[in-house]
C-alpha cells in the first residue's frame, strides 16, 4: 500500500457514535453497511490484515469471499514508510477516538495499482485494541507525476511541513509527522521563540538556512532546517514550507571534530592551530598581569635516523613516550604542544630565566632517558631553543620564530643542548634576505615551473583531475621544495605573481589535455594574499583570455581561515569567481574552523580532507566519516589527500570517499610525465 497525503480532517466522523437514544439490532446495521454501494473495511493495523469488508469492498479488493480477504497477509508487501504511517493513525485514534483523516491512498489488490480518496477512523476491538475504520470516497484520477510526488513526500526522510502565517501546521509528511511531538505541534514550539524570528525576519528573502535544536518527540535534535516563503495552495493565504534533515549524529561529533582539529590525533597534544589562539591569548593574560614567560621550541636530534632503521611506527610511539615525558616536567598537558614531526612547543609562565635553565636542562635529561623499542633500548636527545616575552616578542608568531632561531643554533652547536634567542642570530634572518634576493631573480629568469599531482578515483583508480603545485628550479640547487621558498615568498610579497604563473601553466595544461580528450579537473591553490588582492577576478580572467582557455574545469583552493569573520568582500569574490565558472574547494578541510555554516554560506563545490586525518585514519575515522557524510549532505565533492598505503585507500572506500590524492598512487610530477601517465589512467573527455 502506498499512501499519498491529502489534507488532515481533525473533526468528528460521519460516522459518529450513536447516540443512547438509538437503539438497534447491531446484526442490521452490519446488514445494511454489507449493501452500501461504497467500499467499506475494518483493517487491524496490529495485524496488517482485513476483519470485516462489505461486498463492495470486497469486489474493490479482488475476493471471492470475506474469508479469503481476511486471510491475506497485507504486510509482507507493506512499505516501511507506510507501516510508520498506520502506526501514526492508530496512535492518533487512541488519543481521540473521534478524529478521522481523509488522504489519497494506491493500494496494490492483485498488484494492479488503484487509487482513491479514503476516510480513516478509529474504531475499537473487543480485545481493546484500536483498529481503522475504512471508507472509500471515489477513485481518485491522479496523473503519474502526481501519484510519484507524492510518494515521494511518503518514503523520503526529509521532514517536510507547511505552516500558515500564524504557526499552525497545514500539512505535515510521514516523517515530519514521525518527529512532531503531537499533530499539531505549532511552529513556535517546534522550533523555538528564536528560530522562528529567524524565519519571520527574514521574509523579505524567499530561503532562510539554519542549524537549531528542534523539539521532537524524541526530544531535542539538530535539524539542518530550509524555509521558503509560499502561499497555501488551498486558502491562498501566506504560508510556509519547510524541510528538515536530521544532523545530530553530525552536531554530536563536533565536539570531537574541534578536538581534533586542534590537536594532534598520534600524541593527542595540542596542535600549531591550539598554540596560534590559545598560546596567544595565555600570552597576552600572562603580560596583562605583569608576568614574563617564555617559548620553548623542542626539536629532537636524529630522529630521522630512528624512522628509517626502526620503521614510521616505532617513530610515532617514540613520539608518544617524549610527549608524555614531556608533560611530566611541565605538569600541564595544554601548555605542551606538537606542531608537526618531532617538533614540539612549550608555554612557560611566571618563570626567571635561570628557572627556565633548569627546566630545560631537565627535559633534556629526561627526554634523553632510554626508551624500549621493538625490543630494543632507543636513546633520542632534544635541541632547544628558547625565546623570552616580553623581551624578544609579545605576538606568539614572532616568539615561535626566534624559538625557532634558537633551536637551530642549538643543533649547530652541537645538538641535545639548549639557546636562548639573542642579537647574534639575526645571521639567520640576513639568510632569508638572501633567500628573497635569490626569489627576485627567480622570477625575473622564470625559475618557478609548475608540477602536477593526480586526482584518482578511488573506486575505478583512474585519473580524473590534477593538483598544480609550484616547484623552484634552482640553477644551481637544483629543485626546491615550496615548503622552503612560499614563506619567503609571502614575507616579501612576490606570492601574487608567482600564483599567477601557476596558475597560467596549470590551464594552459588543462586546454592541452583536453585537446587530446582527457577531461581533467585541474585545481590551483590561491594563498591568503592573492586572495586579498582586490583585482584577483579580473586578473585570472585576463589570464584564461590571454591563453585561449575557459575557467570551466578550474578549481581554485583556498583554506578555511579565509571564511573566518563572514565578510562580506570574501562572499562577493567568492561568489564573483563562481559566477565566472571557477569552482572553489576547501583545502585542508577539518582542521581549521570546520562549521555547518559554511556549507550554507559559501558556493563551495569540493572539501579536501587534511593529510594528517588520513594518516592516522584508524583514529581519525569518526572525522573523516563526518566530513564525507557533510560533503554528501551537502552534495559536495570530497577528495582525501596524503593517501600514502592500500589500508588508507580500502578504508576510504568503505567510507564512499571517491576520490584521493597522494604518493600511494604518484608524487607530483612535471607536465610530460603526467601527459604521459594519462596514456595508462584515461579518462576521455565526451
Amino acid at each position: 500500500m502506498i499512501v499519498q497525503p491529502r489534507k488532515n480532517l481533525m473533526q468528528p466522523s460521519i460516522y459518529a457514535q450513536p447516540t443512547q437514544d438509538l437503539t438497534c439490532d447491531l446484526d442490521e446495521v452490519l446488514r445494511r453497511l454489507t449493501k452500501l454501494h461504497q467500499a467499506i473495511w475494518v483493517f487491524d493495523i496490529d495485524h496488517n490484515r482485513v476483519l470485516w469488508a462489505n461486498a463492495e469492498a470486497l469486489n474493490f479488493w479482488n475476493a471471492d469471499s470475506l474469508e479469503l480477504l481476511v486471510d491475506r497477509d497485507m504486510g509482507k508487501d507493506m512499505s516501511v514508510s507506510v507501516a510508520k504511517r498506520l502506526q501514526q493513525y492508530q496512535a492518533d485514534f487512541k488519543k481521540d477516538e473521534a478524529c478521522e483523516f481523509q488522504e489519497v491512498w494506491t493500494l496494490y489488490p492483485n498488484g494492479e495499482p488503484l487509487t482513491i480518496d479514503v476516510v480513516f477512523s478509529g474504531i475499537r476491538l473487543n480485545d481493546g485494541r484500536m483498529a481503522m475504520f475504512c471508507e472509500a470516497i471515489q477513485e481518485t484520477p491522479l496523473d503519474a507525476q502526481g501519484l510519484r510526488s507524492a510518494e515521494a513526500l511518503l518514503h523520503t526522510s526529509v521532514m517536510i511541513t507547511l505552516y500558515a502565517g500564524n504557526g499552525e501546521p497545514l500539512y505535515r509528511n510521514p516523517a515530519a509527522r514521525t518527529s512532531a511531538t503531537s499533530a499539531n505541534q505549532t511552529l513556535e514550539q517546534r522550533f523555538g521563540k528564536q528560530a522562528t524570528l529567524k524565519f519571520t525576519d527574514g521574509l523579505d528573502n524567499d530561503e532562510v538556512k539554519i542549524v537549531e535544536l528542534v523539539g521532537t518527540i524524541n526530544g531535542p535534535c539538530w535539524h539542518d532546517i530550509t524555509a521558503r516563503r509560499c502561499l497555501d495552495a488551498v486558502s491562498g493565504d501566506p504560508a510556509w514550507l519547510i524541510s528538515e534533515v536530521d544532523v545530530s549524529r553530525l552536531k554530536s561529533t563536533e565536539e570531537h571534530a574541534q578536538f581534533l582539529a586542534e590537536h594532534d590525533t598520534l600524541t593527542q597534544l595540542p596542535n600549531r592551530n591550539f598554540v596560534s589562539t590559545d598560546f596567544q591569548k595565555r600570552i597576552n593574560k600572562l603580560l596583562a598581569d605583569g608576568h614574563t614567560g617564555a617559548l620553548l621550541f623542542l626539536d629532537l636530534d636524529r630522529f630521522k635516523d630512528v624512522n628509517d632503521t626502526l620503521g614510521h611506527a616505532a617513530g610515532d610511539e617514540l613520539l608518544i613516550q617524549v610527549s608524555k615525558r614531556l608533560i611530566e616536567v611541565v605538569g600541564d598537558s595544554s601548555s605542551v604542544a606538537r606542531l608537526g614531526g618531532d617538533e614540539f612547543l612549550l608555554l612557560l609562565g611566571q618563570k626567571s630565566e635561570n628557572e627556565i635553565k633548569q627546566l630545560a636542562s631537565q627535559l633534556s635529561s629526561i627526554i634523553g632517558l632510554p626508551i624500549e623499542l621493538l625490543g630494543r633500548k632507543v636513546t633520542v636527545t632534544p635541541s632547544i631553543g628558547i625565546s623570552l616575552f616580553p623581551q624578544n616578542g609579545r605576538d606568539i608568531g614572532d616568539l615561535m620564530r626566534s624559538a625557532d632561531l634558537a633551536m637551530y643554533h642549538a643543533k649547530d652547536s652541537g645538538r641535545n643542548s639548549s639557546a636562548f634567542f639573542c642579537q647574534e642570530l639575526s645571521d639567520a634572518i640576513e639568510t632569508r634576505i638572501s633567500l628573497e634576493e635569490e626569489l627576485s631573480i627567480a622570477l625575473a629568469e622564470d625559475q618557478f615551473v609548475t608540477y602536477f599531482q593526480p586526482r584518482v578515483d578511488t573506486r575505478s583508480n583512474v585519473i580524473v583531475g590534477a593538483e598544480a603545485l609550484v616547484r623552484w628550479e634552482h640553477p644551481e640547487k637544483g629543485l626546491i621544495s615550496p615548503a622552503i621558498f612560499i614563506p619567503a615568498c609571502e614575507a616579501s610579497g612576490i606570492i601574487g605573481q608567482v600564483g599567477k604563473i601557476v596558475f597560467a601553466q596549470a590551464a594552459l595544461a588543462r586546454k592541452i589535455w583536453l585537446s587530446q580528450g582527457y577531461d581533467l579537473q585541474v585545481s590551483v591553490n590561491l594563498s591568503p594574499l592573492q586572495f586579498g588582492e582586490e583585482s584577483l577576478v579580473d586578473d585570472l580572467l585576463q589570464i584564461l583570455r590571454d591563453i585561449d582557455c575557459t575557467a570551466d574545469g578550474i578549481e581554485l583552493e583556498i583554506t578555511e581561515s579565509f571564511l573566518l569573520g563572514n565578510d562580506n568582500s570574501t562572499i562577493a569574490k567568492l561568489h564573483a569567481l563562481v559566477e565566472a565558472g571557477f569552482r572553489i574547494a576547501i583545502d585542508d578541510f577539518g582542521t581549521g574552523y570546520s562549521n555547518l555554516a559554511y556549507l550554507h554560506r559559501y558556493p563551495i563545490g569540493c572539501l579536501k580532507i587534511d593529510r594528517s586525518f588520513i594518516k592516522a585514519i584508524d583514529s581519525a575515522q569518526p572525522i573523516v566519516e563526518l566530513i564525507v557524510q557533510m560533503a554528501h549532505l551537502f552534495k559536495l565533492d570530497v577528495v582525501a589527500e596524503g593517501v600514502e598505503t592500500q589500508q588508507q585507500l580500502d578504508a576510504l572506500r568503505a567510507l564512499e570517499c571517491y576520490e584521493y590524492q597522494g604518493f600511494f598512487f604518484e608524487r607530483p610530477i612535471d607536465f610530460p610525465s603526467f601527459t604521459e601517465l594519462l596514456t595508462k589512467s584515461v579518462k576521455l573527455s565526451a
